[in-house]
């Protein structure tokens, strides 16, 4: 008979978020929890998530909703309304784990079990060499996982999928099927049908050698991992990798290092991330091209800024705005612009204008294709492009940097960058003063 509590050491009174399906790996790891509550008196929550994909999602959020009702378990559900993923896999995921974290937090749980097993490790394990990883990738997915303040576990990792539907049939747990995944259309059902078949053919306990051999890799990325770490700290400052430090590091670090940074982003399901991913990001690092960046899955963003690479998660973009300046404007990017009565500086964080020279109000915007500045100083315009180019801003930085025109178009100052020939100094007249902070 199977048994969790030879895989997982319990405590009285844990908490435990369990991601349910309705499917028999899910339902047998409720029903085994639910064998043992008493004994360690657990508090178990089942979050659920109906895909709304098939008619039968309905009626197995139903199911599971009175069959936790009837064995006095907690029962949190959400509804996918509608996806925007190209890869419908991917997104899925992505929303279940972001819900079943809301849970746990909601909850203040400390453990997240999911029903992976052996024939989902060996599926993993096979889709990531043929996809292209790192070791740790390799490894396919580890059996606990340190999250932040909760592990996410998988108890059932040593287990095949026949096992559990046999512990179903046994202990009469009652389950839902879900038939799309005998379609072919999804790259992991291929390899459900088709390769692990073969594989159990040839050795029975199969998934006992994937696992070993998950293990493995395991160990060796630990040492490896500590390499990463002291090359890390040499060339990453303020979570940005230092470009020219970054160079100096062997390849096969280089490489490291960046699974490492997507792994901030991608967790555990490095399979999003394969070598194409890694052999573009390098180029892009080693380019000449002073800002340039690229997308990688799940809106994350990879861009180099002169000396610096950062990976992000991608926003909205700040929209453009216009806003007629009076005595105080707060700027979308965390800055503000205010009239003073008297400054004891000079620095280009200040204005100093006559309002005689200009049309009033004046505008502060977000740059425009053509914007020009008749610097202070210099004879003639210089575009406002150019200075930010001169200046070294990143391009994230440029679409939100705030300029100050008059209402008539004229630039008169670039805020903690340029000042315009409307500048004045102390000695010469004025009426207007404005500072950035």
């Amino acid at each position: 008979m199977i048994s969790i509590q030879n895989s997982f050491s319990f405590h009285k009174g844990d908490k435990i978020v369990l991601g349910c399906s309705t499917g028999p790996d899910s339902m047998a790891l409720l029903d085994m929890l639910l064998k043992i509550r008493e004994k360690y008196q657990l508090c178990l929550i089942v979050a659920h998530v109906n895909h709304n994909i098939r008619k039968q999602s309905a009626q197995e959020e139903k199911f599971l909703r009175e069959y936790c009702s009837l064995h006095r378990v907690y029962f949190e559900t959400m509804t996918i309304e509608e996806y925007g993923d190209d890869n419908f896999h991917n997104e899925a995921r992505n929303i279940r784990y972001q819900f079943f974290e809301s849970i746990v937090r909601k909850y203040e749980a400390i453990y997240l079990m999911t029903a992976h097993h052996g024939d989902d490790l060996i599926e993993t394990i096979l889709m990531r060499i043929v996809r292209g990883s790192n070791l740790n990738g390799y490894s396919g997915f580890k059996k606990i996982v340190d999250m932040d303040g909760y592990q996410i576990v998988r108890p059932l990792i040593s287990f095949t999928k026949e096992e559990l539907k046999e512990y179903d049939h046994q202990n009469q747990v009652p389950y839902f099927i879900d038939h799309s995944n005998e379609k072919d259309t999804y790259t992991r059902n291929r390899y459900r049908k088709y390769v692990l078949p073969f594989l159990k053919e040839e050795e029975k306990d199969v998934h006992l050698k994937f696992l070993k051999f998950s293990n493995t890799l395991n160990d060796s990325c630990k040492f490896i991992d500590k390499v990463t770490k002291s090359a890390i700290k040499r060339c990453i400052i303020d979570d940005k990798i230092v470009i020219d430090k970054f160079l100096e590091e062997d390849e096969f670090i280089q490489k490291e290092i960046l699974y490492s940074f997507l792994k901030n982003f991608y967790q555990d399901d490095l399979i999003l991330i394969g070598d194409r991913h890694i052999e573009i990001i390098l180029k892009l690092i080693s380019s000449r091209r002073a800002n340039s960046f690229v997308n990688l899955p799940n809106d994350v963003i990879a861009a180099k800024n002169y000396n610096f690479f950062t990976i992000t998660k991608e926003i909205d973009q700040i929209a453009s705005y216009e806003i007629e300046f009076d005595q105080y404007v707060e700027l979308p990017n965390h800055h503000s612009i205010k009239k003073v009565s008297s400054i004891d500086h000079n620095s280009n964080d200040m204005c100093r204008l006559n309002s005689r020279e200009l049309t009033l109000p004046l505008i502060v915007r977000t740059r425009r294709m053509g914007d020009r500045i008749a610097v202070k100083g210099l004879n003639g315009v210089k575009k406002v492009k150019d200075i930010f180019i001169d200046k070294k801003i990143f391009l994230d930085a440029r679409d939100s940097w705030p300029i100050v025109l008059d209402s008539q178009g004229n630039v008169v100052w670039i805020p903690g960058i340029k000042k315009s020939k409307f500048d004045k100094k102390s000695t010469e007249e004025y009426d207007i003063i404005l500072k950035y902070n």
